[in-house]
């Protein structure tokens, strides 16, 4: 089973809402996966791009290959200055 890491298509018509997922290779592009691992919303100026980084690590580890479009959202989530919680 080759793992990949994904865009799964969200949200209304004309306003798409994208997951992050780690799923077959096999499976449909909105079918079933294993784990969602992120989150790209880009309807929002700047794009929102979220990930939950232990999973995202962990799945780029065991040897997940990301799909063109996840790379390039990754280079850009690691780009982006880390925001802090205020007290």
């Amino acid at each position: 089973m080759a793992v990949v890491l994904r865009l799964a298509r969200a949200g209304a018509k004309k306003k798409p809402y994208y997951h992050v997922v780690a799923t077959d290779s096999r499976n449909p592009r909105d079918g079933k996966f294993i784990e969602a691992v992120g989150a790209y919303d880009p309807n929002l100026t700047p794009p929102k791009v979220e990930f939950n980084e232990d999973r995202l690590n962990y799945w780029l580890k065991t040897g997940a290959t990301p799909s063109e479009t996840v790379a390039d959202l990754i280079k850009v989530a690691a780009k982006a200055p880390k925001s802090t919680p205020a007290a």
